[in-house]
């Protein structure tokens, strides 16, 4: 499995990638069709940019290769010169093809995306102008985007809350989202890794505390997802794919804060997340996408099988008895490649196939949130791992 992961990111995901890179405009192209149409006029997503600029710094360090530092450079000067807000702060939501400002929205889980990938390029590059910069919008989420009761979600320019539409779905509107917190914890567990600031340790024990109180339901063992301002849940929807993910970056996030209290707090609830993924969505070699008021979404997402891939291998290293759940990954990263990957030469991944494995036409290959940071993750995840 090993080989075959490191070739896959070496052979089909980073060349995919670097062929995107914008050398006229800056950033990356933001939109390449289900009929690999590129759309060099597209908008560039600040959170694929960010996710890019992610990918390619961890690739440089899992690596080794000079030539990925060059597509993170390019990513980070993007970021840096055209992303941010030189007036009030903050990233914008997204940009036209030639770097201006297309949707000046200031979203937290935008925001929590830029730090996660500021602080990789650092760690990469150690250039401090990235670290500072990620402490910059660090600053600034907790001046502008958090509340007593937890994290905004959407806000206008001036950090005004707005309507939620851009992280809110299956008929809600949702002013706090399971979503948008559980990256700016991922976001702030880099940073801590890197600074070990202890005002963002304890910003990590505070978000760790509204999982375990507000977000996770014991009753069902399962995350809800969209709330009200007081944490009630609007929807009964069991989110496959963010449970499985936030099994492991909550195990991840407690490693790294290195507090035994919070270990043990949130032990039982990550090995329950990926048990109830492992009884009730691994189905047919791969991850269902969701269940709505108790009915399964049976199509299969590219983004949850990559992290089911990690969740399962995670899970099994945490309790190596469990070897359901190594076994699971295996099988899962057997399926994607069989299923996920699509074989075109200048693709990538298919956004979604049906249930039988066939690829819903006209779903993009690239756009906004369809990038590299899932499965490029899932690759130097497994890399890291199971190299040890």
């Amino acid at each position: 499995m090993i080989q075959k992961v490191e070739k896959h990111l070496q052979e089909k995901l980073i060349p995919f990638w670097e062929g995107l890179a914008d050398w006229q405009q800056g950033g990356f192209y933001g939109y390449l069709g289900y009929d690999l149409t590129l759309n060099k006029q597209a908008e560039k997503g600040v959170i694929l940019n960010s996710r890019i600029l992610w990918f390619f710094s961890n690739a440089f360090l899992t690596l080794k290769q000079e030539k990925l530092l060059l597509y993170a450079e390019h990513a980070f000067l993007f970021l840096r010169d055209y992303c941010f807000d030189k007036q009030y702060g903050g990233v914008y939501w997204s940009l036209t093809y030639d770097g201006k400002v297309k949707d000046e929205t200031k979203h937290t889980y935008n925001q929590a995306f830029a730090v996660y990938a500021l602080v990789s390029y650092y760690a990469a590059s150690k250039k401090k102008e990235a670290l500072e910069l990620a402490y910059t919008l660090y600053e600034l989420i907790e001046r502008q985007c958090r509340d007593e009761g937890g994290y905004k979600e959407a806000l206008d320019r001036r950090f005004v809350p707005v309507s939620n539409e851009k992280l809110s779905e299956n008929g809600v509107m949702a002013t706090r989202t399971m979503n948008t917190l559980l990256h700016v914890f991922e976001a702030y567990t880099e940073l801590y890794r890197v600074g070990h600031r202890p005002e963002v340790a304890d910003k990590l024990r505070r978000i760790l505390d509204l999982f375990a109180d507000k977000i996770y339901n014991p009753k069902k063992k399962r995350q809800e997802v969209f709330f009200d301002g007081e944490w009630h849940s609007l929807v009964d929807l069991h989110s496959y794919g963010h449970d499985i993910e936030t099994s492991w970056l909550i195990d991840r996030g407690c490693q790294v804060l290195g507090d035994e209290q919070y270990s043990e707090k949130m032990k039982p609830i990550i090995l329950a997340l990926a048990e109830e993924i492992y009884k009730k969505a691994y189905r047919d070699h791969s991850v269902m996408n969701e269940c709505e008021n108790g009915v399964d979404r049976t199509d299969r997402i590219w983004w949850v099988q990559a992290e089911a891939v990690v969740g399962f291998l995670n899970a099994w290293e945490r309790w190596p008895e469990r070897k359901e759940f190594l076994e699971a990954a295996k099988d899962i990263w057997e399926y994607i490649c069989r299923v996920i990957v699509d074989p075109r030469e200048g693709s990538e991944w298919y956004w979604r196939v049906d249930e039988i494995g066939k690829p819903v036409e006209g779903e993009p290959i690239v756009e906004p949130w369809k990038c590299p940071y899932h499965n490029g993750r899932m690759c130097m995840e497994v890399l890291w791992r199971m190299k040890k």
